[in-house]
């Protein structure tokens, strides 16, 4: 019997087994995707993990690094965690690998190219562990019971992009991952059309998926239109072109090579990034062995007209290439006015701002900008609605559950699965737990969900953290009050002030230190001296009395800090 027509082992099938679905992030947001099945009875499920991956911080989230979800309800079950397969490799996907992997301790499934660059990351943290990565090829079947898993070739904006149909006794789930329908991918395999078909006539009991373009109508435009603007674009320029898109986008940098090429322009990379995707995608055959480029300390060795720079940075980050060159300060490249930048990618929400920044830097250098506003530079990665019915009208699943969107993207995806059919639909969100078999599927718990923060080299807490801690003095600064007492209570010496981030004088000019100190003196005043000696009781005294003395003053409520210390006296 060959691979692929092996039925998936059977397990004790008791009339307790459930199959059952849940996030832990993903649902009702775009990025941090960690998705878990369940099988088996409610007191002893054998759990499959898909994708553990991270998203990034936003205003409210002062320092942070990335964002990482919260583990705890799998890690206190994790005996019973049989595998981690990983869809692709993009952050938002397999970002928390390394973070994350030791609390989980369970064998990774992926294709080549995303074991690849998980490796390459592991290398590039300077992690000393080895994770026992199982290579998958394209299209390949592994048991891990209770699930028989099967990849099934997709298109998306990097490599190797893959459907999971995880078969289990209670039947069979399609989980999309990330994916459109691009017969022209410029890299890689097209959509492997006549498999989907195939598990449709299998009988699939629930598909969930994508939901990120589920409010656009129409088809996905192919990565081979973008490649044929970018071409028309750079034989066009008349200085220097740089360009900036998602790193991992392979298709998207061939692309941008060949239409170098064929301008008759050299080839500049600036990034970490970005070497990094080109030693993979080399090494994984997606990039030719003899794949030429020149680093960017070679910039000011070519005329400025000869030249395509391929930068890093395209959603604003501030110590990448392009918001380096923005603003005047990388150590290489330098651009000026005449010269053309394109922004070969989209604003991910919640990046509108550092883009917007970076764009308005180079528009103050002189530089040209292109968007796809203005262009055809960048195309998405994710399915439209003409494409979500095509899946629909393959699979012909009972049961949908749109999963990788906010709230808007998960109501429209579940109101198209209903058009195409679908018998059973749920927008459910994170800590949600579906059962999907048997009988109607239904939300039967919940579990605990969060968010962690890698801040600088430590995973800290959301609740309580140090980050939550910055997002109150970001909004309302500090005080600080320095007071010295005797054991008996007795005052000695002026209180210390400092004070950050608070105005240095209210309405009527008085100052806000001397506000502050007159607020200390009373209160101090109003406790008698021997219940001075209650230290607690005088530290949050002063610290509720200069508080409300400021929040009078201005109007806000800023973090108040009251360090006290005990001198010993004499007599």
């Amino acid at each position: 019997m060959s691979e692929r027509a092996r039925p998936p082992r059977r397990v004790g099938n008791s009339k307790s087994d459930e199959l059952v679905f849940m996030a832990l992030g993903g649902l009702g947001e775009i990025g941090m995707n960690v998705y878990l099945y369940g099988y088996g009875p409610a007191n002893a499920r054998s759990w499959l993990m898909v994708d553990l991956g991270v998203t990034f911080p936003n205003d409210s989230e002062p320092g942070a690094d990335v964002v990482l979800p919260d583990l705890r309800f799998i890690i206190a079950d994790r005996k019973n965690l049989v595998g981690l397969v990983l869809t692709h490799a993009h952050e938002d996907h397999i970002g928390a690998v390394i973070d994350l992997w030791p609390s989980l301790e369970c064998p990774i499934f992926a294709t080549p190219f995303t074991a690849g660059m998980v490796k390459t990351k592991l290398g590039e943290y300077g992690r000393t562990q080895s994770l026992p990565i199982r290579e998958v090829p394209l299209g390949g079947r592994f048991q891990v019971a209770p699930f028989d898993v099967e990849f099934v070739s997709l298109t998306h904006s990097i490599p190797e992009p893959s459907g999971l149909a995880i078969r289990t006794p209670a039947g069979l789930v399609f989980h999309t991952g990330d994916w459109k329908l691009d017969s022209a991918p410029v890299v890689g395999r097209p959509p492997d059309e006549a498999r989907l078909k195939a598990l449709g006539d299998e009988g699939v009991l629930a598909m969930v998926g994508d939901s990120t373009n589920a409010m656009r109508e129409g088809r996905s435009p192919s990565e081979a239109d973008v490649g044929k603007s970018l071409t028309k674009i750079i034989a066009g320029a008349p200085r220097c072109v740089a360009v900036t898109g998602f790193a991992s986008n392979v298709a998207r940098l061939a692309s941008i090579a060949e239409a170098t090429r064929a301008a008759g322009r050299t080839l500049v990379v600036a990034g970490r990034a970005l070497h990094r995707i080109i030693e993979v995608a080399t090494e994984t055959g997606y990039l030719p062995k003899n794949f030429t480029y020149l680093d960017q300390q070679r910039f000011s060795d070519l005329p400025r007209d000869k030249v395509v720079v391929m930068c890093t940075g395209s959603q604003g980050e501030v110590r990448a290439a392009v918001a380096r060159i923005a603003a005047d300060e990388h150590p290489d490249i330098s651009l000026d006015k005449g010269d053309l930048v394109i922004f070969s990618s989209r604003t991910i929400p919640g990046n509108e701002k550092p883009v917007a920044r970076v764009q308005n830097g180079l528009a103050r250098l002189g530089v040209d900008l292109i968007t796809d506003a203005e262009a055809l530079v960048h195309v998405t990665g994710h399915p439209r609605r003409d494409e979500l019915k095509d899946m629909y009208a393959w699979l012909r699943p009972k049961i949908a559950v749109p999963m990788h969107g906010e709230a808007r993207h998960l109501k429209e995806h579940a109101k198209l699965a209903r058009s195409c059919g679908v018998d059973e639909t749920f927008t459910i969100i994170d800590g949600e737990i579906l059962k999907l078999w048997p009988g109607p599927a239904a939300i039967i718990d919940e579990a605990p969900v969060g968010r962690l923060y890698r801040d600088g080299n430590l995973i800290v807490p959301d609740a309580e953290g140090p980050v939550k801690a910055r997002r109150k003095l970001s909004f309302a600064g500090i005080a600080v009050v320095s007071l010295a007492l005797s054991r008996r209570g007795e005052i000695l010496g002026e209180p210390g002030v400092a004070l950050e981030g608070i105005p240095a004088a209210d309405r009527d000019g008085e100052s806000m230190y001397d506000i502050v100190l007159d607020a200390i003196d009373g209160t101090l005043r109003s406790i008698p001296g021997k219940r001075r000696g209650d230290l607690a009781m005088v530290q949050e005294a002063v610290q509720r009395t200069v508080r409300s003395a400021i929040n009078e003053a201005w109007g806000k409520k800023p973090v108040v800090k009251v360090l006290l210390s005990v001198v010993e006296t004499r007599g």
